[in-house]
């Protein structure tokens, strides 16, 4: 009951784009269709699972007993950006298109603040392993859950008559206000369920 509490809590009510705001340049970024926002969401989901996979016992046997906590930082940074560099070389090599359509926002990932803060959380937390990637893979599949829905909300927007001093941002970050206000109300739910 606790791992489908801690994965649905990630996905609905701690979503890391909507409700701690993280990731929010990919958001923005990359959920002009469909299609991109999902790959973009899949690269980054597999990111933050291996990054919890690879700095979870980094931390646990590594940092920790060596009393090098402040440094988990720095060390999760650096596990991140070779797993993107993974990532970045395996689309390139197999999925082009993807690859060309994500473009600059694919060595974003690295910076990404959600992935770097999914690892930190997991920690804080005091997650097991099993925990913390079940927690990633929460985070994750609320990233893509976030991006996805609001790829079908900005298409919506984009076909609507907005008046001129709306158009463009300003209407993008109203929409994403409103898709982020609808997933507050899932919190007495997830609750509610494994409680």
């Amino acid at each position: 009951m606790k791992l489908m509490s801690i994965l649905f809590s990630a996905i609905l009510v701690n979503n890391f784009v909507l409700s701690k705001f993280m990731g929010i340049c990919p958001f923005l970024g990359v959920s002009k269709n469909v299609k991109s926002a999902a790959g973009m969401s899949v690269a980054v989901t597999f990111v933050m699972v291996m990054a919890s996979a690879v700095t979870w016992p980094v931390y646990t046997f590594l940092l920790e007993p060596n009393g090098l906590n402040y440094l988990s930082t720095i060390a999760f940074i650096l596990v991140i950006a070779s797993l993107v560099q993974l990532v970045e070389t395996a689309l390139k090599k197999y999925i082009p298109s993807l690859y060309e359509a994500l473009g600059i926002y694919l060595p974003l990932i690295t910076t990404n603040c959600a992935v770097l803060g999914v690892t930190l959380l997991n920690i804080e937390s005091s997650y097991t392993f099993l925990e913390t990637l079940v927690n990633a893979l929460g985070a994750g599949l609320g990233f893509l859950l976030a991006m996805v829905l609001f790829a079908g909300v900005r298409s919506r927007v984009e076909r609507c008559n907005t008046p001129a001093c709306f158009k463009g941002l300003p209407i993008t970050l109203i929409a994403a206000s409103i898709v982020s206000l609808s997933f507050f109300g899932f919190s007495g739910v997830v609750e509610g369920l494994f409680h």
